[in-house]
């Protein structure tokens, strides 16, 4: 095959490289709009929007399904590549809770989308299952190492990290405020940490007297007989009277 004049070595060709971009265009464009106007808006209007005619959209995307399909399975794509970005740079614990905050904020607003992959009971196709299975398979794998790590709670699972997930993307999407709605979500995250260990605090003897068990003698500070614990009143130092008139005498004598 002759080489194309100009091009250079190894390049794809030049109408490979626009269809693909065209179809990147399409998808980002498709992805905002479904967001600020919900799945109503027509494939016309999508490829007004992207910049591109008609056909172009409807070459990449026969169908409406097929375009949500589409969109779906290149965010659960990009959550992936998040995935193995924050395993990279962050401790184990971090990364996973970097990971959801993320998957949390940048999936807020597609309630549309969810609905619709509800009511239809043919979902997911054959290119979402894939995306979605890549995206479980991460989220595993970031849980794992988080729990080797002793980052987050041992009972917690994957299906409980993504309902929680679902939890956050709603409450992201209704709060007014951006900033509030983040603290709230990263609140709920926090909750999967484990509970910080307290050092247990002296033990109780119970033969020591009530009320000043740090301090109190255990043993009469003149004959060194074992003390009995008092009920009330002040903690006593002596066995009995004859040793407490034998510490007076040396008091003064000293």
């Amino acid at each position: 095959m002759a080489a194309v004049p100009g091009a250079a070595p190894g390049a794809a060709p030049t109408g490979r490289t626009d269809a693909r971009r065209n179809r990147e265009i399409v998808l980002s464009t498709a992805m905002r709009m479904f967001a600020e106007e919900g799945l109503e808006v027509s494939l016309g209007r999508i490829a007004q929007r992207a910049g591109v005619g008609a056909g172009t959209v409807y070459r990449h995307f026969p169908g409406k399904e097929i375009l949500i399909e589409a969109v779906l399975a290149e965010q659960l794509e990009g959550f992936v590549a998040a995935a193995d970005r924050w395993e990279a740079q962050a401790a184990p614990g971090d990364a996973l809770f970097e990971f959801l905050l993320e998957v949390i904020e940048k999936s807020a607003g597609g309630q549309h989308v969810c609905d619709f992959l509800t009511a239809d009971q043919g979902w997911p196709r054959a290119i979402l299952a894939a995306a979605a299975q890549r995206f479980r398979d991460a989220l595993a794998r970031l849980l794992r190492d988080a729990k080797h790590a002793g980052a987050i709670r041992a009972d917690v699972r994957a299906e409980d990290l993504s309902a929680l997930a679902a939890g956050g993307i709603a409450l992201r999407s209704a709060h007014r405020d951006p900033a509030r709605a983040t603290r709230l979500v990263r609140l709920l995250l926090g909750g999967l940490r484990p509970s910080p260990v307290t050092k247990p605090g002296p033990s109780r003897d119970s033969s020591s007297p009530p009320g000043n068990e740090t301090t109190a003698p255990r043993h009469c500070v003149e004959c060194g007989a074992r003390l009995r614990a008092g009920v009330t009143g002040r903690p006593p130092r002596y066995c009995g009277p004859t040793c407490r008139q034998r510490a007076h005498r040396r008091r003064l004598a000293a």
